[in-house]
């Protein structure tokens, strides 16, 4: 579940020419180009045209031409119109659902004040290590089933609703709810929404992308991945921005080791990302992972010149967002649900890893 930047620094996107010849002297110029009266005998009853009657057919078949040029135009307008998806609404938000007492919760249900950034960086022994493990095993489960839910005229709460009962039958709390307020347990970003989209009764459309965001608290730990999913019929640019945005990730991860810098993921993000046109959203960024649902170190996935190395043992989340316009945002008055400024589609993935002392594990697979 990624933090605002602000947050963490806080605390805490023609008819082709008909007529060919070398122009005479007393030719005159018509749409730009010289007109020749050397004329084809391809085309019957031309030869016997007066000069002044052929420049009249001429313009009759260019008025013509450009007639049909309007039309076609008109046409990929209306079609545009049509093929332009509406902006994203809110639906309604049903109330928050239940949790069995037995379920042990994480410190901060019960208030709906945004927890401060821990300052600590979670660091784990062999146990620690083990329990990450499974939490972050439970997450991709979790995802992957919720990624099985996305097609047309599915709600978004009936994900959320399905998501819940997973998590609490296999014994963890679903760490989103009750998280500063957040009222589900799960976050949904559909199209233009870049993060932390609150479930509601809006219905997927065909051809939307939607974010899914699971993070799960199991046996004191938490274990946080997400992953944008293809809603029926996707066109070809929204396909390669999903791609590229997990191909970010996957460049992003493949820097990380005991000692590395942290910046280095920043910069390898940001240059696969700008091959393709795209950019990546710096408001929001990754951060440590454990114990505590969101900790040090702060990830941000830009180039930036922040120092710190990081440590074996240590776990953290890589969450980068690409848009394909303005990086840019606004936020719902819910304060949770932040869109492209633009209305531009945004994809994200995000997986917890742990350091080693050859590189990373990813936590977050099943």
């Amino acid at each position: 579940m990624a933090l605002t930047a602000s947050l963490a620094h806080n605390a805490f996107p023609k008819l082709a020419t008909l007529f060919h010849g070398e122009a005479s002297p007393s030719s005159s110029s018509f749409m730009g180009s010289p007109l020749s009266l050397s004329l084809p005998s391809t085309l019957p009853g031309i030869q016997s045209l007066s000069r002044k009657q052929f420049v009249v057919f001429a313009r009759k078949i260019t008025g013509l031409e450009e007639a049909m040029n309007i039309r076609r135009e008109r046409e990929h307008k209306v079609v545009t119109k049509v093929m332009k998806r509406p902006p994203l609404r809110r639906g309604r938000v049903s109330p928050r659902l239940s949790v069995p007492d037995h379920i042990p919760r994480p410190p901060y249900v019960g208030s709906d004040i945004l927890p401060e950034i821990a300052s600590e960086h979670q660091i784990h022994d062999f146990e620690g290590i083990a329990k990450m493990r499974a939490a972050g095993e439970l997450a991709a489960r979790v995802l992957n089933y919720a990624g099985t839910l996305v097609r047309p005229s599915v709600t978004t709460n009936e994900i959320d609703k399905a998501v819940h009962q997973m998590i609490i039958d296999s014994g963890a709390y679903p760490s989103p709810l009750g998280y500063g307020g957040f009222p589900k347990s799960v976050c949904t970003s559909v199209s233009e929404c870049m993060c932390h989209g609150i479930p509601d009764s809006r219905q997927l459309q065909n051809g939307d992308i939607i974010n899914i965001d699971v993070t799960v608290y199991l046996d004191g730990y938490h274990g946080d991945t997400s992953k944008t999913f293809y809603c029926g019929d996707v066109n070809d640019e929204l396909k390669n921005l999903v791609k590229v945005s997990e191909e970010c990730l996957e460049k992003g991860i493949a820097v990380c080791k005991d000692g590395a810098l942290f910046r280095k993921i920043g910069k390898r993000i940001s240059e696969h990302a700008e091959k393709y046109g795209y950019r990546v959203v710096e408001r929001f960024v990754g951060h440590g992972v454990g114990t505590v649902f969101h900790s040090e170190p702060i990830i941000l996935h830009h180039r930036n010149d922040n120092a710190g190395c990081m440590v074996e043992g240590q776990t953290f989340t890589i969450e980068p967002i690409l848009s394909m316009g303005s990086i840019d945002s606004i936020t719902w008055p819910d304060n949770w649900t932040t869109l492209t400024a633009d209305g531009s589609p945004a994809a994200q993935f995000e997986h917890t890893i742990l350091i080693t002392r050859t590189g990373a594990e990813i936590l977050t697979t099943c």
